[in-house]
């Protein structure tokens, strides 16, 4: 056949870079805002065997990641693994759930600036009351906080996939320096003690309902180490080097996790931190032993996680966009390049375009769709195992791909059984049917000419591969 057209992006990401992608879009703000949250019905202890138990889990899953991009280090990631396994249908299916989690992570990430704006400078952020959704009061403020975040951070990918790369790997490593001093002066302190983390799990509960608790938001939490599959086609290096960069990621980003939160909870009793009523109890906590000192460092590192998160989803979800216009799953506007920048540029400004809506809904109604994104990002992970199992031949890497399929199906019933306390909420099940009504009316609208396509050329737009080994 003669080959359709097929645009690549250039191989400019450098291993450091990419490890520094998915280390950072998994910590993000999330370590440095939420521990207190975490905390509230579940306890120190509960909240870090929770992390390392769900880091665990990643890694196995993880594992048919590494295989998968070896074998096809193309854009795309989960998309193009569910094709590779089970066919176009199912490649839509992964492709549109996974769009909604990367592009609500990039809003929640620009929200989460404004949320530190009204903590530290409230009287220049809570200007212009607009209104109330949901309990959270709307400021004209953090509405333009939050709009000029995204528009910069979208440029700023715009300009290229190195200069994102370079700068998410600075950004990171002043992220690492920022939880790395405030373990040491927590070590150091006197006021920071064991005897404020009592008990170590919440008090009338089970610890393994605690635990299951956070558990089921680890797919979320570490969401971000998948950012290495979509960059797949831009590594300067063998592919088979990102399942180490996946674990080193993982690894990284658990340790940054519990660090923080058993930080936080020696500062004072993890329960009336829990309880606080603060807009940033984290942010009180450290203030209560390191003063302002200690609020510039925990600030500097969250703001560093903001930028990798932005950093890290506009580039994952522009890299999806791409794969799904290359195929024809959406409109093949999405499949040009920028004529200076070579990067996919339509992906970014549509990310940006929707993101943008977000700030005039609160950071509320935000959380209910990033909890339902959550669903999304199981059922890639699922697709994932589930095609690297049919796909390898060796006995040990079926083993980790089935390990795989379990773990994805243990967070999707952890987020879906109502009578657990780790699942979803009202607002969130709500929010998942619509965009699964979405998806369903965009499909029939697409899937005579989505199905039109030969399959030897839907393998070559998705694959780079005419026949796909092993089917």
């Amino acid at each position: 056949m003669g080959q359709p057209q097929r645009k690549k992006l250039e191989k400019t990401l450098k291993p450091h870079w990419v490890w520094a992608i998915a280390f950072g879009s998994a910590v993000g703000w999330g370590a440095f805002v939420l521990p207190t949250d975490w905390l509230q019905g579940n306890g120190p202890l509960a909240v870090v065997i929770g992390f390392l138990l769900g880091a665990v889990l990643m890694t196995v899953i993880g594992v048919s990641y590494g295989f998968l991009i070896k074998q096809f280090p193309v854009s795309g990631g989960e998309f193009a693994y569910a094709y590779i396994g089970f066919g176009r249908t199912h490649a839509f299916v992964a492709g549109w759930f996974l769009t909604l989690g990367y592009i609500c992570t990039v809003a929640l990430n620009s929200s989460a600036l404004a949320l530190l704006g009204k903590f530290l400078f409230p009287s220049v952020v809570k200007v212009v009351p607009l209104y109330t959704i949901a309990g959270w009061d709307v400021y004209l403020g953090e509405v333009i906080i939050s709009t000029v975040t995204l528009i910069v951070f979208a440029f700023l990918n715009i300009r290229g996939a190195s200069f994102s790369g370079r700068s998410q790997f600075i950004f990171t490593i002043i992220l690492l320096t920022g939880v790395v001093l405030l373990a040491i002066g927590a070590i150091v302190s006197d006021q920071a003690t064991t005897s404020n983390m009592q008990p170590l799990f919440a008090p009338g509960k089970p610890a393994i309902a605690s635990i299951l608790a956070i558990l089921a938001i680890t797919p979320w939490a570490y969401l971000g180490f998948d950012n290495i599959p979509q960059a797949a086609e831009e590594f300067d290096f063998p592919p088979n080097k990102a399942f180490k960069l996946i674990v080193y990621a993982l690894l990284a980003a658990g340790l940054a996790y519990s660090v923080m939160v058993l930080t936080v909870s020696s500062l004072a009793p993890w329960q009336e931190l829990a309880g606080s009523a603060s807009a940033w109890a984290t942010g009180d906590a450290i203030d209560s032993l390191f003063g302002r000192l200690g609020i510039f460092i925990i600030a500097v590192a969250l703001v560093m996680g903001i930028f990798t998160g932005l950093n890290g989803f506009y580039l994952s979800s522009s890299r999806l966009m791409f794969a799904m216009g290359r195929a024809r799953v959406l409109p093949q506007v999405f499949h040009k390049l920028h004529p200076k920048y070579n990067t996919p540029y339509v992906g970014i400004m549509f990310t940006s375009a929707l993101c943008l809506i977000a700030p005039w809904f609160g950071r509320e109604v935000l959380l209910w769709i990033v909890d339902m994104s959550s669903i999304g990002v199981t059922i890639a992970y699922f697709y994932c195992c589930a095609t690297a199992f049919k796909m390898s031949k060796s006995k040990a890497q079926k083993i980790f791909a089935g390990l795989g399929v379990i773990s994805a199906a243990i967070f999707f019933f952890l987020l879906t059984l109502w009578f657990l306390d780790s699942s979803l909420s009202q607002p969130s099940y709500i929010a998942l049917a619509v965009w699964a009504g979405l998806g369903l009316l965009f499909y029939l609208v697409k899937q005579k000419e989505y199905n039109a396509i030969p399959r030897k050329e839907l393998n070559y737009l998705i694959t780079e591969k005419e026949e796909i080994p092993g089917k």
